[in-house]
């Protein structure tokens, strides 16, 4: 059995436990979306209730970064849970009331998965496998962080030379930095000039 597709006929009940190493290329990663160090280390547990499959577990591994202050690559550990809810796409939408009526079922069925997780983290299936690539593809992307520094004390780039300030310091940090309203002296002093001709 491939983990990345299970049958939907052997998740019940009782669950079923899949664990596994990932490349990102069998999870459909691009480099652009996140780079990772060899392969990422998953172990999930199915639950079958009622039409619903239930998925939680762990993703750990480490994953290459470039640094948004110096641009160095650097590895960041990951290493998170996720939590979500499969269920059967529908080719005809059902009445509202017949809705409400089965998610307050499903909440009572497995009573730690609130109603606003379950909307957040919810996918869909089709045919008699689930594809769980995509899914885990997209929550590596989600848990990468927006600005990744390798270090809190990261110093950067000196912006007029562009040396990597974590390596010592530059020849240019004795200048005087030029503050935000340097332009508008600058603009105020040629001004002035031309007024005085």
């Amino acid at each position: 059995m491939d983990i990345l597709t299970p049958k939907i006929a052997d998740i019940t009940t009782d669950g079923l436990s899949l664990s596994t190493d990932l490349t990102g290329e069998e999870l459909g990663l691009a480099d652009a979306d996140v780079s990772l160090q060899g392969t990422v280390a998953v172990g999930l547990d199915l639950r079958a209730i009622e039409r619903t499959i239930y998925v939680t577990g762990v993703v750990e591994g480490t994953a290459i970064r470039q640094c948004v202050r110096c641009l160095k690559d650097f590895d960041d550990p990951l290493a998170f849970s996720l939590r979500v809810v499969y269920e059967r796409e529908a080719k005809t939408t059902a009445p509202p009331s017949k809705r409400d009526d089965t998610r307050k079922k499903k909440a009572a069925a497995l009573p730690d998965v609130d109603e606003e997780q379950q909307d957040d983290d919810r996918y869909y299936f089709t045919g008699d496998h689930l594809e769980l690539a995509p899914m885990l593809r997209e929550q590596l992307i989600l848990t990468s962080p927006m600005h990744p520094l390798c270090s809190d004390i990261c110093l950067g780039l000196c912006p007029r030379c562009g040396k990597n300030l974590n390596e010592g310091p530059c020849h240019c940090a004795a200048e005087p930095m030029e503050g935000p309203f340097q332009v508008l002296r600058t603009i105020k002093e040629k001004l002035r000039e031309s007024s005085d001709h």
